[in-house]
């Protein structure tokens, strides 16, 4: 073996190393609870700026967000490179289906590029209009209380504009349909 290759060898040993290490220190922070509040249930600031919003849709039509102004909404922040996001999808499908009566919309907020979600919306069935606000999606997020600007991230507003409950990580839906009969 050539002095090259053991110097090489040996750095990527450390790299394995200092993953192995990461995901360790992380691995407990993986088990937490998905669901949380992280703003004050009733803020309306944040909800103001989202209907203030005119985003493309996944077609390219530019669509204002203030037409859902009046409805319980649920804005899921998500993005087609995020497995938890695309997991949950078929199941905000089936409860947009449910709760469509109730006065409820779902909406998805993109965190990708135009072509990346258009793409995504064309090999995916999406019963809820999806929106892409490529990297301003994040900001929008964390003005909702997402610090760590993580996704999925969602959103529950009720009709009267207030944020009733935000929820970081795969959604409960248990927990959510249990929130949603709140409304």
């Amino acid at each position: 073996m050539t002095k090259k290759n053991i110097i090489a060898c040996a750095i990527v040993a450390l790299l394995f190393g200092a993953m192995g290490a990461y995901v360790g220190i992380n691995k407990s922070k993986q088990h937490a609870d998905p669901v949380t509040t992280t703003i004050a249930p009733g803020a309306s600031g944040p909800v103001n700026e989202l209907y203030a919003l005119s985003l493309p849709d996944a077609a390219g039509a530019t669509q204002a967000l203030s037409q859902w102004k009046g409805k319980n909404v649920l804005v899921n922040f998500w993005a087609p490179w995020c497995p938890p996001c695309v997991q949950e999808m078929p199941e905000l499908s089936e409860v947009q289906g449910e709760f469509a009566g109730k006065n409820l919309q779902i909406i998805g907020i993109g965190i990708d590029s135009a072509t990346n979600i258009k793409t995504f919306a064309e090999k995916v069935k999406i019963a809820y209009p999806v929106y892409v606000s490529g990297m301003s999606g994040t900001d929008l997020s964390r003005h909702f209380g997402n610090a760590t600007g993580g996704l999925p991230f969602t959103v529950l507003i009720g009709a009267d504009g207030e944020v009733k409950k935000t929820y970081l990580g795969r959604l409960k839906f248990d927990q959510l349909r249990a929130d949603l009969a709140k409304l």
